[in-house]
């Protein structure tokens, strides 16, 4: 499979999706693309494996991927955002291949330490996966679950951090800085890989042989990704958090896409 083609066509289909409903969050979409078509085309057992999108607002880029793996018709998402129609804006669990329902910051990580706990204790083989964005670390519950996720060995759970370095407002490290990362998730515990996350060969790398990893405990990949990744005049500008690309903006954003 052309990985990157299918990380293209995706922004691609993004960028259409979010001009239809004239809302959406493109940048937040656009950061962890090539995470999404990794995990779902390559590394998931569909149908066993479960990804937990802790980062509700790139709903978009998800509910694409899972159309395209045939969970429901494309049709359908013709209705996102709009009055009685598919879904609104964050993730709902109402969409097929959908784990939960959030939008709240750091609620997804805490589901999924739940689900690995219960996976353990149930003598279950799959794994558990959950995508968090950076913002979400100034979240108090995040590090409660990281302790509780270390403290149960739960190696059974892999957490990749969207580190694109914006948040919905601003710079993650003109707020409270999030560095140093590694460190931060080593004290709690934790198995840490720092990766490229828009590369595919470093991202492939760093999940080589997760289903048999030797040590206990959970493993977090901090992938460093750009917000808005592919279209220039988006790419890392807190001002286009949660807004779709429309009338000029989303002509000049399709033909900066490859």
């Amino acid at each position: 499979m052309d990985f990157e083609a299918k990380a293209n066509e995706l922004r691609h289909k993004v960028l259409d999706l979010c001009n239809c409903a004239q809302t959406g969050h493109v940048t937040s979409s656009f950061s962890c693309v090539e995470i999404l078509v990794a995990l779902y085309y390559k590394i998931m057992r569909k149908d066993f494996d479960r990804l937990i999108l802790s980062k509700a607002q790139a709903s978009p880029i998800l509910y694409l991927i899972l159309a395209d793996l045939g969970y429901f018709p494309a049709e359908q998402l013709k209705t996102w955002c709009k009055k009685g129609g598919f879904a609104g804006v964050h993730l709902q669990k109402s969409v097929p291949g959908a784990e939960i329902t959030s939008g709240s910051l750091g609620h997804g990580f805490g589901i999924a330490a739940g689900l690995a706990l219960a996976a353990r204790k149930d003598r279950e083989k799959h794994l558990i996966f959950t995508l968090l964005g950076d913002g979400e670390l100034y979240e108090g519950s995040v590090w409660e679950t990281a302790m509780f996720a270390s403290h149960n060995r739960l190696n059974n759970l892999v957490a990749i951090v969207d580190r694109n370095y914006v948040s919905a407002t601003n710079y993650t490290e003109d707020g409270l800085s999030l560095e140093p990362l590694e460190k931060k998730w080593e004290s709690f515990g934790w198995n840490v890989k720092r990766i490229n996350g828009h590369d595919f060969g470093q991202i492939f790398k760093a999940l080589d042989g997760v289903r048999s990893r030797p040590s206990v405990r959970p493993l977090v990949i901090i992938a460093d990704t750009v917000k808005g990744k592919g279209v220039e005049f988006i790419e890392d500008d807190p001002a286009w958090h949660s807004r779709a690309c429309v009338g000029e903006d989303y002509e000049r954003a399709k033909g900066e896409l490859k």
